[in-house]
């Protein structure tokens, strides 16, 4: 019998792979993808796209409004995003958000009766935040495994982080393997109403950096500077 897992879908590179990934291990997926507010709308129609692409099983959006609290260039509009490499944690970071979204990704489990949750975090090409490194993804998973009555009750929770220790290039070269058309992706932070990318972020950075490293053609989208 397939089993149902729930992939967090942003409509992002590595959550296209991500999903790809799960379905090819022979999950049915239902792609959670979140509305929190974020600068770079256009990903939420990216992950519409994506999920019919890769034959996810279900997709909702949930809405969650962070700009209330603010503190990242991605809910702030006062806070320009960085177009240079930063030291430190960047300002793109927001607070909570991935833990935030692990929960929403919780409660819908449980509702599916799913054991295993998708999520698309990197430790190696990344921005440096706090909240996509290992022990965050298994600190997270032993707190599931305590908070739901499915796992109580004899149901443990996987929380599957595939890309973790992944560089951008096999990233690519991965979800190219899996039929993954990155063309429909987005990552910029800033991209426009319609999808592109301003090529000058950190997420446009690693992006761009990872299709030369896997020499792989890069589709993305950059809109005239």
């Amino acid at each position: 019998m397939m089993k149902n897992a729930v992939v967090l879908l942003s409509g992002g590179l590595d959550s296209a792979t991500v999903l790809a990934m799960a379905r090819a291990q022979g999950f049915v997926c239902y792609a959670l993808s979140v509305d929190y507010g974020q600068r770079h709308h256009a990903e939420l129609a990216a992950a519409q796209r994506v999920a019919q692409m890769l034959g996810a099983h279900e997709q909702r959006v949930i809405s969650i409004d962070l700009t209330g609290f603010g503190g990242s260039a991605l809910t702030d509009n006062k806070i320009a995003v960085p177009q240079q490499p930063s030291e430190g944690i960047p300002l793109t970071y927001v607070p909570a958000r991935n833990t935030i979204m692990l929960s929403l990704a919780l409660a819908w489990a449980e509702v599916l009766q799913a054991q295993d949750i998708f999520i698309g975090v990197n430790a190696v090409d990344y921005s440096g935040y706090p909240d996509c490194r290992p022990a965050y993804i298994e600190a997270f998973e032993h707190m599931a495994n305590l908070a739901t009555k499915a796992a109580v009750e004899g149901h443990p929770l996987t929380i599957h982080a595939p890309l973790l220790h992944l560089s951008k290039a096999e990233i690519i070269r991965q979800g190219t393997a899996l039929g993954v058309d990155y063309a429909q992706t987005v990552s910029c932070y800033q991209a426009d109403e319609s999808g592109r990318a301003c090529g000058v972020c950190d997420s446009c950075r690693l992006r761009s950096a990872g299709f030369i490293a896997a020499g792989v053609a890069d589709p993305t989208v950059y809109r005239a500077t």
